[in-house]
């Protein structure tokens, strides 16, 4: 039977792209975007390139032709992705070539470039010296309003994601018992990921007992005991590049006093905040409703991070779901909302992907929302 969810690489990677990323370019007053292996490439031309001490980098210059400059040992792997298709040059170099050169020459004068967010120093400073008199920004400017508002095909790859990792929390139960430690949890929880579809697992947080307290805690030889709360925080990136992200609470038998009654107080704050998504609506007035039950409850020390985080072929990205942001949720726009309440001893966290819709929002993960008593 065909995936419902499955999007073509054309369709999440079209040549457009290069097109829109120049006229991007411009109206963010850059003249050319250099982009090296990371989310921005692969974003505009699909190439999923090796992040190498060997320069590869895409110019795309804000009136011009861009161009693809690789090792020539990588041609191969950049001809075979959606950039082969494209119609877009690619410039192999030799060993005993300058790629940085090859590029300033061939990108001639520019007054400002905007360089990937993740690009390496050593190639940062290697393009100060030969663009001397282009100023340096970032890409992001440019990009990230583009990268933001996901494409039907982008959506589609989200909810597929979304669908593998609610397979993996299903079966999550299975696997939490009284005995074992956390990092046992976490290798089969990290197996279960890829069986379930996904390129890889990017992370695994399995805190119990007190380490649920902890919203980044890393899984440790801490033995898994009765009562314990235990948070599991869990994604990967799918062979499309989209990623997953959930968060779900379990415990394992009778859950520790006070706790059952601060999680339907999460429980109808995660709710609050994803009823009020809407086009129109501010990330922060989405921040504020996840905030404000928590608050009037009395736990509004204990919930100390933001309510989400924008997803896609990074797991965090804009738009931050946070107090301060006044951008405007548009159509298209994914994000997390993941309220959480630390009281110390325990702690408990709820995270769906959530997609800003033209008539309010789509949740990506229906996994049950309730505590899980194993």
């Amino acid at each position: 039977m065909p995936n419902p969810f499955s999007a073509t690489a054309a369709e999440l990677y079209p040549a457009g792209r290069l097109q829109l990323a120049a006229k991007a370019a411009d109206q963010a007053g850059l003249g050319a975007l250099l982009l090296t292996p990371g989310p921005d490439l692969r974003y505009v031309i699909g190439y999923d390139a090796h992040q190498l001490e060997r320069l590869t980098c895409l110019a795309v210059p804000a009136a011009g032709d861009p161009f693809l400059v690789v090792p020539r040992l990588e041609l191969p792997a950049a001809q075979a992705s959606p950039a082969g298709g494209s119609g877009l040059e690619i410039i192999p170099w030799d060993e005993t070539d300058d790629p940085y050169q090859l590029v300033a020459g061939r990108l001639g004068a520019v007054e400002s470039v905007g360089l990937s967010d993740r690009m390496w120093a050593l190639m940062v400073l290697r393009f100060r010296e030969v663009l001397p008199a282009a100023g340096q920004g970032l890409a992001s400017t440019a990009l990230r309003g583009l990268r933001s508002r996901k494409t039907p095909a982008e959506i589609a790859a989200l909810r597929e994601a979304g669908a593998a990792i609610d397979r993996v929390h299903a079966a999550v139960p299975e696997w939490l018992r009284a005995g074992r430690t956390e990092l046992e949890v976490a290798a089969d929880i990290a197996l279960a990921i890829t069986a379930e579809g996904h390129a890889r697992a990017d992370f695994v947080i399995v805190g119990s007992g007190p380490n649920a307290a902890s919203p980044h805690h890393e899984p440790s030889s801490r033995v898994l005991q009765p009562g314990d709360a235990v948070v599991v925080d869990i994604g990967g990136t799918m062979p499309s590049g989209y990623c997953s992200d959930c968060t779900r609470v379990y415990a394992i038998g009778q859950p520790p006093a006070g706790f059952t009654a601060y999680y339907q107080v999460l429980q109808g704050a995660q709710e609050a905040a994803c009823a009020a998504v809407h086009p129109g609506v501010r990330a922060e007035q989405v921040d504020a409703a996840a905030r404000a039950p928590i608050t009037a409850a009395g736990y509004g020390a204990q919930f100390m991070h933001r309510t989400g985080h924008g997803i896609g072929l990074e797991t965090h990205e804009d738009p931050y779901i946070v107090a301060g942001n006044d951008e405007r949720l548009e159509p298209g726009m994914a994000f997390s909302v993941e309220p959480g309440i630390y009281p110390g001893p325990h702690g408990a966290r709820i995270e769906d992907i959530v997609v800003c819709t033209e008539q309010g929002y789509e949740r990506l993960n229906n996994v049950t929302r309730e505590l899980v008593v194993v």
